[in-house]
């Protein structure tokens, strides 16, 4: 596999963690231009009635184009709370969230100024759960992929672009709490695959990746 250049995303799908899980180098872009309605401030995850999507509020500058590394979280309506009491209607009966929950609350009670530090200390958290040592080089200005040899991925992860147009990524099937009312939801947040299946969220994201 060649290096990928990844965007910051918040508890990414398992299409991007499938990537950062092969990829022997990972470029994490902070210099793009700011996307709304992106992986950047969601995720997907499985409620009872299906997907469930969470949305970070961030402080808007109409003033300036703003960058994805320069991008402020904002207080507004409590989310923090509201996420994870979310997290945990969606997965207390999963096999894994009694574990792990522990690992991950602090996170988001640490009071994280930019989108992009909340980001990247909930990634490496869930690369440290699985043991996962991924090689993340942080970009220091906008990155030029050709020149990187790299794949661009910057906007190619994006819920509305669907996930079968990654030709290098497939959706393995896993235990889900709600497949029986729901059926199964493929490329929903890793933290659905993380809370599922634990230590063996590993074998689904090497299965994931297409030789």
């Amino acid at each position: 596999m060649r290096p990928v250049l990844l965007t910051s995303a918040f508890l990414p799908p398992i299409q991007y963690f499938a990537r950062l899980y092969a990829a022997p180098t990972i470029y994490m872009e902070r210099h793009d231009h700011y996307v709304k309605q992106t992986y950047r401030n969601r995720c997907h995850i499985a409620g009872p009635d299906g997907i469930q999507t969470l949305t970070i509020p961030i402080v808007h500058d109409a003033t300036v184009r703003q960058t994805t590394g320069s991008v402020r979280l904002s207080d507004h309506g409590d989310w923090r709370r509201l996420h994870w009491q979310a997290l945990t209607s969606a997965y207390d009966n999963s096999p894994f969230f009694e574990e792990y929950a522990a690992d991950l609350r602090p996170i988001y009670d640490a009071g994280y100024e930019y989108l992009s530090d909340f980001n990247d200390a909930l990634c490496g958290q869930i690369c440290r759960l699985l043991g996962l040592t991924p090689t993340i080089i942080p970009t220091t200005s906008y990155a030029d992929a050709a020149a990187l040899g790299a794949d661009d991925l910057r906007e190619a992860i994006r819920p509305k672009r669907p996930w079968q147009d990654d030709a290098a990524f497939r959706a393995v099937p896993y235990y889900q709490v709600f497949a029986a009312r729901t059926g199964f939801l493929p490329n929903l947040s890793i933290i659905d695959l993380l809370f599922n299946m634990g230590p063996e969220a590993r074998l689904i994201l090497r299965e994931s990746i297409m030789a």
